[in-house]
């Protein structure tokens, strides 16, 4: 049997049994993640303004539903159990060389609001594994898994859709592996191709003037779908960041750092951090635009730190 066959037989099978989260639903953790991703959404923390929605209280935040079943530092670095299937997973794919893994996407369905005091399962199957796939990465299989939510009642609150790829790192001899392409859209196009000239700009409701970034079609504050860009000045602080260490892939230069930047004209994006150390980070640093020109047809902004000349 080759290893595609055998990897077949995983398939519709349970990776994950039903784990129960470790604690409910609770208004601390909420608190947490909503100040974490910066969201004003009343309804997750001011009961009255969940009630004048028509709920019967404050919910917790829909993008959260995987975080309350994830198991803490300490249990993880403890290891413990790991299904059978899990280990006949790795074991078929680490023995055939496809030792590496990214993450490549996640898509998440919500069918019920969830509330303080609710507890909630999760039970994960392998719904499919791709044949072997040349990438960029390396030759390697995208292993698709589907993460069903639950609560007491057995209801499907959420489900969750989760595609790695298990890849056999390239030759170290072949060249240097491009830099991830970004999903250009309709919505985005534009913020690009300003890149390209090396503009950071932002993109601007002409009914209000309110500044938003990610992009998008729709003004998230008058719900105009008119709009322009106005320039970046190119100034912001750090906001918060995370220096990359695993995977490894060859595209990237390490220590890698990440920041969310939040700009002088108070919106934010991540972006890569040069000129910097990790030990040289810290919230709330000033930091100044600078730019990433990967390749030919990729560019994107970075931040340096702002070099303060001394009296």
């Amino acid at each position: 049997m080759n290893v595609l066959d055998t990897l077949n037989t995983l398939v519709g099978r349970e990776l994950q049994p039903t784990t129960w989260a470790p604690d409910p639903v609770n208004t601390a953790m909420i608190r947490h993640w909503v100040e974490a991703m910066g969201d004003t959404n009343p309804i997750y923390l001011d009961d009255d303004a969940a009630r004048a929605s028509g709920r019967d209280g404050l919910i917790a935040p829909p993008t959260m539903v995987q975080a309350w079943t994830m198991r803490g530092y300490a249990a993880t670095a403890a290891g413990g159990s790991v299904s059978e299937v899990a280990t006949q997973l790795l074991d078929t794919l680490a023995g055939a060389g496809f030792t590496s893994v990214v993450a490549t996407d996640s898509e998440q369905e919500y069918f019920a609001e969830l509330r303080p005091g609710t507890r909630i399962n999760v039970t994960e199957v392998i719904e499919s594994i791709s044949p072997e796939k040349n990438t960029a990465l390396g030759p390697g299989h995208f292993v698709t898994t589907v993460k069903t939510y639950r609560d007491a009642d057995g209801t499907v609150v959420a489900t969750q859709r989760w595609r790695i790829l298990r890849f056999r790192p390239a030759a170290k001899e072949t060249p240097r592996a491009l830099r991830p392409r970004p999903a250009i859209n309709q919505d985005n196009a534009f913020w690009f191709a300003a890149a390209e000239d090396h503009r950071l700009v932002i993109q601007r409701c002409v009914s209000c003037g309110t500044l938003r970034h990610p992009t998008g079609p729709m003004c998230g504050h008058c719900r105009s779908l008119d709009w322009d860009t106005v320039d970046a000045c190119g100034r912001g602080i750090v906001y918060s960041f995370v220096v990359n260490h695993h995977p490894r892939l060859d595209a990237f230069d390490y220590p890698l750092i990440v920041a969310v930047v939040e700009l002088e004209e108070g919106t934010r994006l991540v972006a890569n951090m040069v000129g910097a150390e990790p030990s040289d980070m810290r919230v709330d640093m000033p930091v100044e635009l600078d730019w990433i020109d990967a390749d030919p047809e990729l560019t994107l902004p970075a931040f340096r730190p702002v070099i303060r000349e001394e009296n």
